[in-house]
């Protein structure tokens, strides 16, 4: 009995407690809980994107304070460097070469593991491993044992009397192998062309196979029109880490031969801590972003002509 007053007043509390009151406790609440993040994203991110913005108008060597050149990075990087328009071709062709092949071998292995084939788990494992290992020093001494002057595919080529290159040095098969390289880490698009093809009801493919429809049909008209937010997703993400490539190039080929391999991300790393123009390679990465974000744009405008929402009713 002598507890009832206290619950009476408790409850008095609660009651005053008025609606805005209570929904700015949560909002407090949750802000707290995310604060790490948030803190990290404004003094991690935020604060050195708008800092290398304030750079890419300066020049700026590393051992003497910013000097403001306004437009000076970018005129200079449109009109009187030639190397900007050599990586940005190379990489345009890197990107338009690796990203569909890597894409299609991804979607190709995904569709052999849904099959349901033992120990294809097991499989899907050692197929991921390349994605996890790819911007190693260990994958730059196993392709330079395989594609250097005397690596194991010119031992393949010798049985058949062929003669081989010094591939990763040749001017006309550099990038190939680097694309290769990109091809080969298609683990982590198969993963999620996996999950995405294992979320497409079986009755789809009962139905046209009762309609007659054999495994070509079925391909085109089921599976692909439902992968396809599946595709957009993964293409949206190889073509940013296309243009980000950088860690194979630097370790197997560092641009060469005569810049044939010479990557945007690594002309940039170029000009940072090379040349000591980190004026010039905020410019280039901002132009950089600019480039991905209209690459991304056209990809998400076009994506309304042919990607499938289920709930959408189609497109």
């Amino acid at each position: 009995m002598n507890t009832s007053p206290q619950l009476g007043e408790n409850q008095k509390v609660i009651q005053t407690i008025t609606p805005k009151k209570r929904k700015l406790r949560n909002n407090l609440v949750a802000y707290a809980f995310i604060s790490p993040w948030l803190i990290g994203f404004l003094f991690i991110i935020v604060g050195p994107m708008l800092y290398s913005f304030y750079l890419s108008f300066t020049s700026y060597d590393l051992l003497s304070a910013p000097r403001w050149v306004g437009f000076d990075n970018y005129v200079r990087m449109f009109t009187s460097d030639p190397r900007f328009w050599t990586t940005l071709k190379v990489t345009l062709i890197f990107v338009a070469i690796a990203v569909p092949l890597r894409l299609i071998f991804a979607l190709t292995v995904a569709i052999l593991m849904n099959m349901g084939h033992r120990g294809s788990g097991f499989y899907s494992l050692i197929y991921y491993v390349p994605s996890i290992i790819g911007g190693s020093v260990a994958v730059a001494v196993i392709w330079r044992q395989i594609f250097g002057r005397e690596g194991a595919l010119n031992a393949v080529l010798g049985w058949f009397n062929i003669e081989g290159y010094n591939w990763f040095a040749h001017p006309d098969y550099a990038l190939s192998v680097l694309i290769l390289l990109i091809i080969w880490q298609f683990g982590s698009p198969m993963v999620i062309f996996l999950a995405g093809l294992r979320q497409i009801p079986k009755e789809l493919y009962e139905a046209a196979s009762v309609d007659g429809a054999n495994r070509f049909h079925q391909f085109f008209k089921i599976t692909l029109p439902m992968l396809t937010p599946v595709i957009f997703f993964n293409l949206i993400f190889a073509i940013i880490n296309g243009f980000l490539t950088f860690t194979q190039a630097f370790l197997i080929t560092a641009g060469g031969p005569i810049d044939r391999t010479l990557l945007y991300a690594l002309y940039l790393y170029q000009n940072a801590f090379e040349y000591f123009r980190m004026g010039y390679a905020s410019a280039l990465a901002w132009v950089l972003l600019l480039v991905i974000g209209l690459l991304t744009a056209i990809v998400f405008i076009s994506s309304k002509k042919w990607v499938y929402y289920e709930s959408e009713g189609g497109k």
